[in-house]
């Protein structure tokens, strides 16, 4: 087994999750990442851990969805009491057919993911960590040979993550300390508040309220967005191919979208609840281990030099005491690149101007 499967197993485990002895331990394995799971489950046993291990595919939901009536009317609660009595849960992914559930009729997916939002909450209680496997569907969706892909993924999982850190802190701080931001670019003109909101460091471990591995971003929790964005980084959303999106909004809720290909997907989002017309994330991508989008959400929301806003589910992470979020089933992530003639502001203060922040060398003031 390559090497770079054990050492990203250890990361998972140890930096990213922070998986202790006696630890109750659910993995979640995608179709494709049996030797991730393999070598993730021998460091789990060495660190003393207690292991439960799920199968999950994409072919059984939509063999699932396809032959069920849409009528899904209660929680199932033997499902969540899994969740709940975990201290940890890793989500493995992988996958043969990034598109398996392109078929499946948007109000079935949106009436199924509404009865599993307790399922998706119990999860989130827990210190959950995403990560993927590289695969053969993977590498080809991202339009690169499998060794090639397999290089991309080791070089965004394998970093110095304590050095990443602390400059993303640079970015938290300001975040944290401000009012008001502003995204300006292509056909973008976009403000939102940031009042009393905290920022998160997202550095790939749940010691940052970080979740993703790889990760490298620092997002929040904006609130009344006014103007318009477009979304330049075409991306796979429920199983179909999405361009150039479009969102205007008013008093912050989505007045107007549109989109180059399949804009009735985004439409199919937008009727989810009535939280998924409100925007639940704003984040800032500073990766630069991700050099180019490979259409996975995982990978391309923490690219540098991108910012991603997220209509829907808002994380309680970046609300103060007492405050609730923006609430929907969904939590969909949509990315523009900060390219040349872009900013971003904050308070009026350009912090990063034409993909590059103002520690960095070449940024122009």
């Amino acid at each position: 087994m390559d090497d770079r499967i054990h050492e990203h197993a250890e990361t998972l485990v140890d930096w990213s999750a922070r998986i202790e002895s006696g630890d109750d331990v659910v993995i979640a394995v995608a179709d494709g990442a049996h030797d991730l799971a393999v070598a993730t489950a021998r460091v789990l046993g060495e660190r003393g851990a207690n292991l439960i291990s799920l199968y999950q595919s994409n072919e059984i939901t939509r063999a699932y969805l396809q032959g069920h009536d849409g009528a899904f009317d209660r929680d199932p609660e033997y499902q969540r009491a899994l969740y709940e009595n975990a201290d940890s849960v890793l989500f493995l992914g992988g996958g043969r057919n990034v598109a398996a559930t392109a078929d499946v009729p948007g109000d079935r997916m949106n009436a199924y993911s509404r009865a599993r939002q307790a399922i998706r909450e119990a999860q989130m209680d827990t210190d959950w960590v995403s990560t993927v496997h590289p695969t053969r569907s993977l590498a080809q969706q991202a339009g690169m040979s499998y060794p090639a892909y397999e290089t991309f993924v080791y070089d965004a999982v394998l970093r110095d993550w304590e050095e990443l850190a602390d400059e993303m802190a640079t970015l938290k701080h300001i975040l944290d300390d401000g009012s008001e931001v502003t995204i300006v670019g292509e056909d973008t003109h976009l403000t939102m508040s940031i009042e009393s909101r905290t920022a998160v460091n997202s550095a790939a471990s749940v010691a940052y309220d970080s979740h993703n591995l790889p990760s490298g971003e620092v997002f929040t929790a904006p609130a009344s967005p006014d103007g318009y964005v477009t979304f330049d980084v075409p991306m796979t959303i429920r199983g179909k191919r999405v361009r150039d999106v479009r969102l205007e909004f008013e008093d912050g809720v989505v007045v107007d979208y549109s989109a180059s290909i399949n804009e009735d997907v985004i439409g199919e989002v937008l009727d989810t609840d009535g939280g998924a017309k409100r925007l639940g994330e704003l984040g800032i991508g500073m990766n630069r281990g991700i050099g180019q989008p490979t259409d996975s959400i995982l990978f391309d929301e923490k690219m540098a030099e991108t910012i991603h806003l997220a209509v829907g589910r808002a994380y309680d992470a970046c609300l103060p005491d007492g405050e609730d979020g923006n609430d929907s089933a969904v939590h969909v992530d949509l990315i523009t690149q900060m390219d040349a003639g872009s900013r971003f502001e904050v308070d009026g203060e350009v912090i990063q101007r034409d993909g590059q922040f103002r520690w960095e060398d070449g940024f122009q003031p």
